[in-house]
C-alpha cells in the first residue's frame, strides 16, 4: 500500500505516486545534479585519448561534441519542459512514442546508469586506496559498501538534503579544475597548439564518439523530473547552465593540457591532468589533481544515486516492477525502497566486477537514447503536450530535432563501425527488454480478466 500524507491525497496517490513526492529541485539544484552527472572522472583522462587519436587537432573532437550536444540539449530542454513526470527520458519518450518505446528508453537509461555507477564506485575506491596507502587493500569491499550506504542514507533522508550535498560537491570539484586552467595558462607553449595537419572528418567524429560520453549524463540526471519546481522554466535553464559550463570547462582543460604537454600528453592515458600539473607545479599539484578526481567521482556517484532510483520508482508506478518500489517515505517524501534497492544493486555489481560487460554497449545506447529524445521533442510539440506552464520552444521548429537525429546517426556510424560487438550486446539487451515488456502485458491482461 502506498504511503499517504492526507486522506484527500489518497486517491490521487494511488493513481499516481508522483503526487506524494515534493518538488524541491530548482534551477541551481537541478543544474548541480546535471553537472555532477556529466563531469565525472572522464575529463581527468580523456584529454590524453583525444591527443592519441588526433594529435594537435584534438580540440576539434570537443568542438564536434559541443555542436552535437547543443542540438541534443535543446531537445531535452523542450521535452523536459512539457513532461514533468518522474522518469526523465523514459517519461518523455513514453508520452511521445508509447509505452513500449518508452520502456526501451527507460531500460537503457537505467542499465547504463547502474553499470556506470558500479564502475565509478570501484574506481573511486581504487583511487582512494592509492591516495591513502595506509588503508589495506583488503578493505576494498568494505569501503564500497560503506560509500554506497552513506549515499543511500543521505538520499532517503530527503531530496533537499541530497541537493545541498551536490551543490557543495560541485564547488569542490570545480576548484581544482579551474585552478588547473588558470595556473596552466602561464605554462602553455604556443608551438604545442600548432595544427600539424587537418584530420579526416571520419577521424574527428570517431574520436568525438568516444569523448561525447564525457558530455553525457543528462539522460540520467533528468530522471527526478517529478521533483522539479516549475519544470517549464527550471528544466531549460538548468540544462543550458550545466551543459554550457561543462562544455566551456572541457574545451579550456583540453586547450591547456595540450598547450603545456604537447603530443607527450598521450603517453599517460590514465592520469594525464595530474601528470601535467606535476610537471609544471610539482608533486603537490599532482596530488591535488588526484584528489580532484576522487571528489569528481564522488560527485558523480551522489548524482547517480539521487537520480537512478527514480527510474525504478517510475517503472513500479507504471506496473513494470512490484508496486513496493513506488512507496514513498511518510516523513522524507522520497522513494525510499527504490533508493535502498538501487544501492544494493550498485554495491553488488561493484563487488562482482560484472559491470564491465554492461559498459560494452554504453556508447551506442546513449546515442540511441538521444535519438529517441529528439524524436520525442518533435512529437510532443506537434501534439502540444504540456503538463505544467508554458513550455520552452526550440527556435526553428523541427529543424533542430531533425539535425540532432542526423548528427547522432552519423556519430553512431563512425563510432560503431570498428566495434561490431556493441551491436551483438545491444541485440541481446533488446531481446531481454522485449521479453520483460511482454510479461508485463500478459500480467495486465490476466488481471483485467
Amino acid at each position: 500500500m502506498l504511503t499517504k500524507t492526507t486522506t484527500d491525497a489518497a486517491p490521487l496517490a494511488a493513481a499516481n505516486p508522483d503526487a506524494l513526492l515534493v518538488r524541491e529541485l530548482g534551477v541551481r539544484q537541478l543544474a548541480a545534479n546535471i553537472f555532477n552527472y556529466t563531469v565525472g572522472s572522464g575529463i581527468f583522462a580523456l584529454p590524453a585519448l583525444a591527443v592519441a587519436q588526433l594529435g594537435s587537432a584534438a580540440p576539434l573532437a570537443y568542438v564536434a561534441c559541443a555542436v552535437v550536444m547543443a542540438l541534443v540539449v535543446l531537445c531535452f530542454a523542450e521535452a523536459g519542459s512539457r513532461v514533468s513526470a518522474t522518469g526523465g527520458p523514459y517519461a518523455y519518450v513514453e508520452a511521445a512514442l508509447g509505452p513500449f518505446i518508452g520502456f526501451i528508453a527507460g531500460c537503457l537509461v537505467f542499465t547504463t546508469g547502474l553499470s556506470a555507477a558500479a564502475a565509478v564506485c570501484a574506481l573511486f575506491v581504487r583511487t582512494l586506496l592509492r591516495l591513502l596507502p595506509a588503508i589495506p587493500a583488503s578493505l576494498t569491499s568494505v569501503l564500497i559498501v560503506l560509500i554506497v550506504s552513506v549515499l543511500v542514507f543521505v538520499n532517503v533522508r530527503g531530496i533537499k538534503t541530497s541537493a545541498r550535498v551536490l551543490e557543495g560537491i560541485t564547488i569542490a570539484k570545480l576548484l581544482p579544475l579551474l585552478a588547473f586552467v588558470l595556473l596552466g595558462v602561464a605554462f602553455i607553449e604556443p608551438s604545442n597548439l600548432a595544427l600539424q595537419e587537418l584530420p579526416a572528418m571520419s577521424a574527428v567524429l570517431g574520436t568525438a564518439g568516444v569523448i561525447i560520453f564525457a558530455f553525457a549524463g543528462i539522460e540520467g540526471a533528468m530522471i527526478p523530473s517529478g521533483e522539479v519546481r516549475n519544470p517549464s522554466r527550471t528544466v531549460p535553464r538548468a540544462v543550458f547552465l550545466a551543459l554550457g559550463t561543462a562544455t566551456l570547462l572541457y574545451l579550456a582543460i583540453q586547450f591547456v593540457a595540450l598547450g603545456v604537454q604537447g603530443l607527450a600528453l598521450a603517453e599517460d592515458p590514465t592520469t594525464p591532468l595530474a601528470t601535467v600539473a606535476g610537471t609544471v607545479l610539482g608533486p603537490a599539484a599532482r596530488t591535488v589533481m588526484l584528489v580532484g578526481a576522487v571528489i569528481s567521482m564522488f560527485g558523480y556517484l551522489s548524482a547517480n544515486i539521487l537520480s537512478e532510483p527514480r527510474g525504478l520508482f517510475a517503472f513500479s508506478r507504471d506496473r513494470f516492477l512490484p508496486q513496493v518500489l513506488a512507496m514513498v517515505h511518510p516523513r522524507f517524501r522520497t522513494p525510499g525502497i527504490a533508493i535502498i534497492t538501487y544501492g544494493v544493486m550498485v554495491a553488488g555489481l561493484a563487488l562482482t566486477g560484472s559491470f564491465e560487460r554492461l559498459l560494452i554497449f554504453a556508447n551506442l545506447t546513449v546515442l540511441l537514447l538521444y535519438f529517441l529524445c529528439a524524436i520525442a521533442a518533435l512529437l510532443l510539440r506537434r501534439r502540444n503536450v504540456r503538463t505544467d506552464g508554458e513550455p520552452f520552444l526550440i527556435p526553428g521548429g523541427a529543424t533542430v530535432p531533425v539535425l540532432a537525429c542526423a548528427a547522432l546517426v552519423w556519430l553512431a556510424y563512425e563510432t560503431a563501425r570498428t566495434n561490431l560487438d556493441q551491436f551483438k550486446v545491444l541485440g541481446l539487451v533488446f531481446a531481454v527488454i522485449v521479453a520483460l515488456f511482454g510479461l508485463r502485458e500478459l500480467r495486465l491482461r490476466r488481471q483485467a480478466t
